[in-house]
């Protein structure tokens, strides 16, 4: 009898971890937008580099 109640706290708390877990996840999401300017501006820092050392290696 007590197992059982247990079982079912530990199902209940897992759930709210879950839960809490997904939702922290959506709140401290970048923004697409945010993240396509950050891609952008590396890929473009990339590309100046290997431009740059370019005329070295050879």
């Amino acid at each position: 009898m007590l197992s059982k109640v247990w079982k079912k706290v530990c199902i209940l708390i897992l759930i709210i971890a879950c839960l809490f877990n997904i939702v922290l996840k959506l709140v401290n999401r970048i923004s697409f937008n945010k993240e396509a300017l950050t891609s952008a501006k590396y890929m473009l820092e990339q590309y100046q580099y290997e431009k740059d050392n370019e005329n070295i290696i050879k």
